[in-house]
């Protein structure tokens, strides 16, 4: 991955992630569980159904500590199979 993040930000700091992905009662637990073996911490994300309810959207603050954590949380996430996309 090929990224700026590093040119973009200062580390370590607190990046909110934008999650979607299949409308399952397991997401949230999925992510957070992924996330916790990526970056320990005490996680409440928010959660949004989409309108026809196929979808959740999940907004999660992770505190990132380089260029490389930050690429490395969005290749995760994003290879969890009730995922779809990671903003």
């Amino acid at each position: 991955m090929d990224t700026h993040f590093d040119e973009l930000l200062e580390f370590p700091c607190f990046q909110t992630f934008k999650v979607l992905g299949v409308a399952h009662p397991e997401l949230p637990d999925t992510v957070i569980n992924s996330l916790q073996t990526l970056a320990p911490g005490d996680y409440s994300p928010t959660v949004k159904p989409s309108k026809k309810g196929n979808y959740h959207s999940l907004s999660i603050s992770v505190k990132v500590t380089s260029k490389e954590h930050m690429e490395t949380i969005y290749t995760e996430i994003s290879a969890l199979e009730l995922v779809r996309v990671v903003i």
